[in-house]
């Protein structure tokens, strides 16, 4: 047992033990941990800046002290004086280990920023906003008639445009008197329409015609990702993209653990709250800056996200999703205002969030639905939209099921040894050749391959850092087709697979993808027995739910596959299927939706009568929970054979044959076979 303190960084996962006095930048070099430094740790160029996280971890098996590093220096208090530096954040280079610690390395400290794969999907959407311009003619003052510049303007709505009970705010108080005289009592008024529930708002006011742009901004509040669409309200343009990493993630990789965290440490729950604000705000604010337009000018604002960052961005407790029987808070839509969730924009901003469908079904759940609408195809069509927690629907006109299955980050790179983030230079792409057992692969930003010229020139700058969610799935599933790793997931020794890529770990056997196997350093990319577990039991969480959601419609098969995500954008329909990711379908019939739930924000911003529509639905969809369901555990069992135990996949039988291999018995009778 090793007394020394234990190191773990987020979001990486990497973790060892290092004597007390170890600096941060030394364990995360050690480690080979993503973490920047110029000055080579003289606290000069302040690049290796990091957020240590304190309290109960249970995922981890912790308890982080306050005593857990070194008091905060002159150095850093001198770099924070000059150059300012957020609070919480430490110096890597000047941050000694005392104690077991957790430690957030934040995107700007990475040398290999995050690629996050949010993109906004080419869609015609209908435009009918919620917030309208509208010019008026307002009387002026008559001290015959006395009354207030705000009535008359109400008056002027309701008379000219049929307007009535108009909602209006201090902030409207405040601009209004100046901007009826510049205006000469003429004024353009922004006004959120009245709807079934809510009643009509006045947002602002402008002297005379206004006749600029109005924004909206669409936002995907993910677990792992936060994405952000900005769209011209009256056009229906998207004028920027962005994207960041949810800063939550330094307090758990998957949903549970940060219920957990909440559960365990007072007060987790509003400081995970604040985090995923600092986040949206920052997004926003970059979003804007990169557009070149006055934040005020955004007047809407659509969220979409899941049960348990639907609770902690509203600062909501989310204990209660924790523990049977998962109630939500509330599963309707909420409107609110920008200035109830400090939104760095216009203060009367209009916020709308999805509804959730269930507790583990949430609002972008609902967001995949509006995109994707099943509930009007003839054909059935499963729509799994893969993440940390993977939301499913399957549904034709008839009948609409959904549930959510807890696949955990590995499908992301977490968890797995040398997984990671898509970012240059990770493994997106592999293939494996079923006779000498040799791979190759290209590595995201690039189209060349591994065995290709100019390669070597291509890395160059970013070297192979690890291996994202598309390659780990592309790379067991070559690996199972290769016979280097048989249907119950064990990777076989040298002699049993017929190369010398595969060596002994401890008790199981590793397959060794790329650099220097003699040196076994950090650098090197290889693949566990361990690894191969935490992907079988992620996708059987998730073809087990699947398989649940069709038992119902008493299917085998179905029509149409829609992969959506920003990961499930990228998976490669084939592995997946090789994998037993999902059921059997016809490959030019799984198609990819890209951001579903981004698309589906877009839809709900720029339409509002797509709320209600959306509104509705939800409550006609047969919500599943798959914790509860009989079989589940049948199915979880058979699914965690690559690809399946009991399931059959016609159309991968048609041009792919598992060799028959078995390395759980020890004889030298194993078979191979190939196509």
């Amino acid at each position: 047992m090793n007394d020394d303190p234990l190191v773990i960084f987020t979001p990486s996962g990497k973790r060892g033990h290092f004597k007390i006095g170890t600096s941060l930048l030394a364990a995360a070099q050690h480690l080979a941990v993503d973490l920047d430094s110029v000055c080579g740790g003289r606290g000069v160029c302040s690049k290796c800046q990091v957020t240590p996280s304190y309290g109960e971890f249970p995922k981890h098996g912790i308890f982080v002290n306050d005593s857990a590093l070194s008091e905060w220096n002159a150095i850093e208090q001198r770099y924070k004086d000059k150059r300012g530096m957020l609070d919480g954040r430490r110096l890597g280079c000047q941050s000694l280990v005392a104690g077991d610690v957790v430690v957030d390395v934040p995107p700007e400290s990475q040398t290999h920023k995050q690629v996050v794969r949010k993109r906004a999907e080419a869609r015609d959407i209908e435009i009918n906003p919620a917030t309208k311009l509208f010019y008026v003619i307002v009387d002026e003052p008559d001290m015959h008639d006395p009354s207030g510049d705000l009535e008359r303007l109400l008056e002027a709505l309701r008379d000219q445009w049929q307007i009535e009970n108009i909602q209006t705010d201090l902030f409207l108080l405040r601009i209004l008197q100046p901007a009826l005289r510049k205006g000469e009592w003429k004024v353009t008024c922004a006004i959120r329409l009245a709807t079934s529930n809510q009643p009509a708002r006045l947002v602002h006011v402008w002297p005379g015609l206004y006749d600029k742009d109005l924004f909206g901004i669409a936002i995907d509040l993910g677990s792992t990702t936060i994405a952000a669409h900005l769209c011209n309200l009256a056009t229906g343009d998207i004028l920027a993209s962005s994207g960041i990493m949810n800063p939550q993630i330094r307090y758990g990789e998957d949903l549970m653990s940060r219920v957990s965290y909440s559960m365990m440490n007072k007060g987790g729950d509003m400081e995970m709250s604040e985090a995923a604000k600092l986040g949206v705000n920052a997004l926003l604010g970059g979003i804007s800056e990169e557009a070149k337009i006055d934040p005020q000018q955004v007047i809407e604002v659509v969220f979409v996200c899941n049960p348990v960052m639907h609770h902690l961005y509203l600062g909501i407790d989310p204990f209660e999703l924790g523990q049977a029987p998962f109630a939500l808070a509330s599963s309707r839509a909420v409107n609110l205002l920008a200035k109830d969730l400090d939104l760095p924009i216009h203060p009367l901003a209009g916020v709308y969030i999805l509804p959730n469908i269930a507790s583990h079904v949430g609002a972008d759940a609902a967001a995949v639905l509006l995109s994707e609408a099943p509930e009007k195809s003839s054909q059935l069509t499963l729509v799994v939209d893969v993440g940390t927690n993977a939301e499913i629907i399957l549904g034709n006109k008839d009948k609409v099921l959904a549930c959510s299955a807890p696949t955990g980050p590995a499908f992301e790179g977490a968890q797995v040894s040398c997984g990671q983030r898509a970012a240059p230079g990770a493994i997106e792409r592999v293939r494996i050749d079923p006779i000498t057992k040799e791979p190759k692969f290209s590595v995201v930003g690039s189209d060349i391959w591994s065995d290709e010229d100019g390669f070597e020139d291509v890395i160059s700058s970013t070297g192979i850092t690890g291996i994202c969610g598309s390659g780990i799935i592309e790379m067991v599933a070559e690996m199972r087709l290769a016979g280097i790793v048989d249907g119950g997931g064990l990777i076989g020794s040298p002699q049993q697979v017929g190369t010398e890529r595969c060596y002994q770990e401890g008790r199981t056997f590793s397959y060794h993808v790329w650099g220097d196997l003699l040196k076994k350093d950090d650098r090197r990319i290889t693949i566990t027995n361990q690894d191969i577990r935490e992907i079988q039991m992620a996708k059987a969480a998730l073809f087990s739910s699947i398989r649940l959601l069709m038992d119902k419609f008493k299917v085998d098969s179905v029509d149409r596959i829609v992969l959506a995500g920003a990961f499930g954008a990228h998976i490669s329909p084939r592995h997946a299927m090789l994998l037993g990711m999902i059921p059997n379908c016809e490959l030019d019939k799984i198609v990819s939706a890209g951001n579903a739930a981004g698309t589906g924000a877009r839809i709900a911003l720029l339409n509002v009568l797509s709320r209600y529509e959306i509104e509705t639905s939800v409550h006609t969809i047969e919500k599943v929970e798959t914790a509860i369901e009989p079989r589940f555990q049948e199915h979880f069992a058979n699914a965690s054979n690559i690809p399946n135990a009991v399931e059959i996949f016609p159309v991968l039988n048609v041009s792919y044959t598992f060799p028959d291999v078995n390395y759980n018995r020890r004889n030298k009778g194993n078979r191979l076979k190939r196509a």
